[in-house]
């Protein structure tokens, strides 16, 4: 396979999931292959996942030019569905699991996608090409939804003026029409700091793939498939997912708030299922000077115990 981008912390993806002859991991974000590559060359077999049909149908024709590789096993299916799509294929107590959130480069870099905006394209963002798309949202929600989603997942203060100033131009067909309207909104013009209309991006795009509700099922299901010593690596590009990934580790490995007089602590406290997470590993300057886009990137780690998974009975049952 060749990879069309360059793996963000490879290096350090690598040392988390300490792949060897004989293991058995899930890449969750399949993408452009470059963590499955890297563990499949280190002798793991690997089972990936993508929602987007262009990443499998990629994958499956790197994999079937260079030979069919049975250390590859790929699946057309969410992350979220990786317990239930493991079990069906007789698959149980894997070593590792890793998750690269958020857009691939692969699909930033094709305009017919619509998630970027450096070059005009149909406002889509759907990352598995099916459902409404960012064009069907922004031209049919009212003005308080659109409001509430800039300002949920992208954290942007002047959502409601944003929200407005769309309602306005509707009918928005292409990334370029949004893109300015939230510059407008804003007062933005080139040669100002970062572009506003990034965040606005971000939060349609996190809103029409339903990406945090996919996240937390994620890590839910990593849980339940990982077998005792398994690793668990996740990758993340900004703050909403880093946060997500970092409160499900801490409660996960029992690193929670002691009890005080108004929240006694519990008398009985589940054994962790994860032992104490690693704190967070950001890219150096020279990867960042390689791949400008590894440059908001934090990955956090931590190894499986043997205690029973907090839903088990829910996600594998």
């Amino acid at each position: 396979m060749t990879a069309p981008h360059i793996p963000v912390l490879l290096d350090e993806v690598l040392a988390a999931l300490a792949p060897a002859a004989g293991t058995v991991m899930a890449d969750g974000t399949f993408g452009a292959g470059g963590y499955s590559r890297a563990l499949i060359m280190a002798g793991a077999r690997v089972h990936g996942f993508d929602r987007d049909p262009d990443a499998i149908a990629i994958g499956r024709a790197s994999v079937e030019a260079g030979g069919a590789d049975p250390l590859l096993i790929l699946h057309h299916r969410r992350f979220s569905e990786l317990a239930e799509t493991l079990r069906d294929a007789g698959v149980s107590g894997l070593d590792g699991v890793v998750f690269d959130i958020g857009v691939s480069s692969m699909q930033l870099d094709q305009p017919d996608r619509g998630f970027a905006f450096s070059t005009d394209g149909p406002l889509d963002m759907r990352m598995g090409r099916d459902g409404p798309s960012a064009a069907d949202f922004l031209n049919t929600a009212a003005e308080a939804d659109i409001a509430d989603v800039l300002f949920r997942y992208g954290e942007e203060r002047q959502s409601r003026r944003i929200a407005r100033a769309v309602v306005a131009a509707r009918p928005l067909i292409t990334t370029r029409q949004f893109a300015d309207i939230v510059r407008r909104s804003l007062g933005w013009h080139p040669g100002m700091p970062k572009d506003p209309a990034t965040r606005s991006f971000q939060a349609v795009r996190i809103h029409i793939n339903g990406e945090l509700d996919e996240l937390a099922a994620g890590l839910a299901a990593a849980e339940a498939v990982l077998a005792p010593g398994g690793r668990l690596a996740v990758v993340t590009f900004h703050s909403l997912e880093d946060r997500m990934v970092k409160q499900f580790l801490r409660e996960a490995s029992g690193m929670v708030p002691a009890g005080s007089r108004h929240l006694p602590e519990p008398t009985h406290k589940a054994a962790p299922v994860f032992g104490k997470p690693s704190p967070a590993i950001r890219p150096g300057e020279a990867e960042i000077a390689r791949n400008p886009r590894a440059r908001s990137a934090t990955l956090r780690w931590a190894i499986r115990s043997d205690a029973p998974a907090r839903n088990q009975r829910d996600l594998v049952a």
